[in-house]
């Protein structure tokens, strides 16, 4: 799932890593997530570790009374210098060197579907992200480049699922085996 609407979304303001807050809307998104998933199994709620993630996580949690784990794991992609940029000014601009690399959002991204494998076997798990950590986590998942991933919705909600015979230490990696269905799910964009 990715975390309601905050503050910065709606002033199109680049966020990264800064803990951002949920304005209105964004409290309702969670709510309505909140309400569809009442009724749902769900064993784990893991969210990243910053606050925009945490209290939307917390918000959908509430009916399960369930304790949000957190992660930096889950944390957006580190951008830099832009950080806090109006993200139409930022067409065409290069990149600041202190932008994260591209290589290491995929490789947070694969060591979160290890963690959850590792941690949490055979369990529900709702995971609360953001935008570009979950295009990067599903990238990963699907083998696909992060581009062939459809941008996610404020408060979206996709569902993966990990086979039973995943192998941590080898899955998921470039021409790696590819990852089968069962009925073990993580919601985790």
């Amino acid at each position: 799932m990715r975390h309601g609407e905050t503050i910065d979304n709606a002033r199109q303001l680049m966020q990264g890593q800064v803990q951002g807050e949920l304005n209105a809307i964004g409290r309702e998104q969670a709510e309505q997530v909140r309400d569809e998933w009442a009724t749902r199994h769900v064993d784990v709620f893991v969210s990243s570790d910053l606050k925009r993630s945490y209290d939307t996580a917390c918000i959908v949690a509430e009916p399960h009374a369930l304790k949000v784990v957190t992660t930096p794991l889950l944390r957006e992609r580190d951008w830099g210098d832009f950080t806090g940029c109006f993200i139409p000014d930022l067409k065409g601009r290069p990149w600041p060197d202190n932008v994260e690399k591209l290589d290491h959002l995929l490789d947070r991204a694969r060591q979160f579907l290890h963690y959850l494998y590792n941690e949490y076997p055979d369990k529900t798990v709702l995971a609360v992200g953001h935008g570009i950590i979950n295009k990067a986590v599903q990238a990963v998942y699907y083998n696909c480049d992060m581009k062939d991933v459809t941008r996610m919705t404020n408060a979206e909600v996709r569902l993966l699922e990990l086979a039973h015979d995943f192998i941590p230490s080898s899955a998921l990696q470039p021409d790696g085996p590819s990852v089968t269905q069962n009925d073990n799910k993580f919601c985790i964009t």
